[in-house]
């Protein structure tokens, strides 16, 4: 079963920190240039279908790692060894990943425009290098840890 959650694990790293690479270097750069905001909105609504189930796994089969290896919540106030710093880092960065997300969805949207365009850049810059570190940081687990 470890395997399978592996699996499905990177599945939904492959989809998440793609679809974030390629909305930051392609889209986003064309929004700006052309301050035109249906470029991110169109791409959010194409994207959002499978990155939204893509994160969900990934926090699914994260927080079964965390039981698989007895890691406890309690890790994020004060991890010991290894693998509990690695999955502590990788949860500050979920967090991190998840309050960028209410901003953006409660104060940037729904009323972007051409004027907090750059706002949402920021936001969009920020989750994917989050989303690229976390999956650096967890290709350690495969060494025991950080």
């Amino acid at each position: 079963m470890h395997h399978l959650f592996l699996i499905l694990h990177l599945i939904g790293a492959m989809v998440w920190v793609g679809g974030h690479i390629i909305l930051a270097t392609r889209y986003l750069p064309a929004a700006i240039k052309n301050n035109d905001v249906h470029t991110i909105s169109n791409f959010e609504k194409k994207f959002e279908p499978i990155g939204i189930p893509a994160l969900l796994i990934q926090v699914i089969t994260g927080f079964t790692f965390m039981y698989l290896y007895k890691i406890p919540i309690s890790v994020i106030y004060m991890p010991i060894g290894s693998m509990q710093i690695l999955f502590a880092i990788k949860l500050y960065h979920l967090i991190a990943i998840i309050a960028l997300a209410i901003h953006a969805k409660v104060f940037i949207i729904p009323k972007l425009s051409t004027t907090n365009l750059m706002q949402l850049a920021v936001h969009i810059v920020l989750v994917t290098l989050l989303s690229i570190s976390m999956l650096i940081i967890g290709s350690f687990g495969r060494y025991g840890g950080i």
